[in-house]
């Protein structure tokens, strides 16, 4: 039962239980492709559907995580076999657990809201879009923001941090100098000049907006469907109206 029922692994040599961080950012970049893929449908679509798959999949991927044990979590078996042939890093898995746990709580929320309630407004996009960071740091760079929350509340600090960032203290010099600094400021610079040039040298043709002597303009509109479709005073003061309009299937 204990075998079935844990969490981290006990290795000669280290205190705490310990999880395979190669394993872990393997398994936040699946789940993280999913995720990102989920989110762009509802927010360039207006289609939730497969949102609402999503959160379903991550709360019980999660749950087995916290509740049972992350060697029986399907990303994290995934993510395991996909780096089978690397060497282990171990980290340790106290902060861990409490870093998934954030991810647990937001799951549920967007459970409640997303597939229960079918709410739609700007809490969904804040409560996803916190999802999207915390996964892409941790897959991306290996930061687990959630384990640095998990010193603030801890008197026992977190130990085996990935990349040693527990106890070590970065060089002079080790995040970059004044000339790399601005090579990259002449990059988005270039491509921010690019995009203007692009943005008003449009090759593509598009279809005519609907004008008052068009069809579609003379239709009598119900008054029922345009009080269901006045947009928010939310959605207009952060500019969302024509996105409002779409997740709401409005013209």
């Amino acid at each position: 039962m204990s075998a079935l029922f844990s969490f981290g692994e006990r290795q000669e040599g280290y205190a705490v239980p310990v999880l395979n961080e190669r394993a872990v950012r393997a398994a936040a970049g699946i789940v993280f492709v999913f995720a990102i893929v989920s989110f762009m449908n509802a927010w360039l679509v207006g289609n939730f559907q497969p949102t609402r798959v999503f959160v379903v999949a991550f709360l019980v991927d999660f749950t087995l995580r916290i509740f049972v044990n992350p060697r029986y979590a399907p990303s994290m078996i995934l993510g395991q076999w996909m780096v089978r042939k690397q060497q282990p890093e171990y980290v340790g898995a106290p902060q861990k657990r409490f870093a998934w746990a954030i991810g647990f709580l937001l799951a549920v929320v967007m459970l409640y809201l997303v597939v229960i309630e079918h709410v739609i407004g700007p809490i969904n996009l804040i409560v996803c879009a916190a999802c999207l960071v915390l996964l892409f740091f941790e897959t991306a760079f290996g930061i687990c923001i959630g384990c640095k929350v998990y010193n603030w509340f801890n008197k026992d600090k977190a130990q085996l941090c990935p990349g040693g960032v527990c106890g070590v203290e970065s060089g002079r010099g080790a995040g970059g100098n004044l000339a790399q600094g601005a090579v990259v400021l002449a990059f988005l610079g270039l491509v921010g000049a690019w995009t203007s040039w692009v943005i008003g040298n449009d090759p593509y043709p598009r279809a005519a907006e609907p004008t008052l002597a068009s069809p579609t303009a003379q239709t009598p509109i119900d008054p029922a469907e345009a009080e269901r479709c006045k947009v928010p005073d939310f959605a207009m003061a952060i500019g969302h109206e024509e996105k409002w309009k779409l997740h709401n299937n409005c013209k």
